[in-house]
């Protein structure tokens, strides 16, 4: 796969949306009929206390997120993209979805302030390669900078 066409292609796609749920609602889905072996694609977003379930594609998903619970949390408390290879062997998941195996969160700040985190989940143990991780950074790049875009 391509991802530089890939993300081209997302960029075009997503110019314009006029809401911050629809970009966010697009970008899940989107990315949903693109990446193959993947379970839950979306976005957790900061009211300020807790991580919210927001736009996704996949099964029902965990409502809240606690900062530094979780995949999630613990990627937004960080500030830094985190990927388990594994769900099952770390210590600190939360199994929304019992059929996930691996997993990859990216955090979202706008102004060095939480605005959320994309989650996105497979049931293929060690599903993502690094080409693939550097892309979903990239995806989430463009969405923070549409999200800037809106908020200004």
């Amino acid at each position: 796969m391509n991802y530089n066409e890939l993300l081209i292609t997302a960029e075009s796609l997503l110019e314009g949306q006029p809401t911050k749920i629809s970009l966010l609602a697009n970008a899940s889905a989107f990315l949903n009929e693109t990446l193959e072996k993947m379970n839950w694609i979306g976005f957790y977003l900061y009211d300020g206390k807790v991580l919210n379930v927001g736009p996704f594609q996949g099964k029902v998903a965990c409502a809240t997120i606690e900062l530094g619970k979780g995949v999630c949390g613990e990627a937004a408390l960080l500030k830094k993209t985190m990927y388990v290879k594994d769900v099952l062997n770390y210590h600190n998941h939360i199994a929304c979805d019992g059929e996930s195996r691996s997993e990859v969160v990216v955090p979202m700040y706008i102004n060095n302030q939480l605005y959320g985190v994309f989650d996105i989940d497979s049931p293929i143990v060690n599903r993502f390669d690094q080409d693939l991780i550097l892309f979903l950074e990239d995806f989430t790049n463009l969405i923070i900078k549409q999200l800037t875009f809106m908020t200004l």
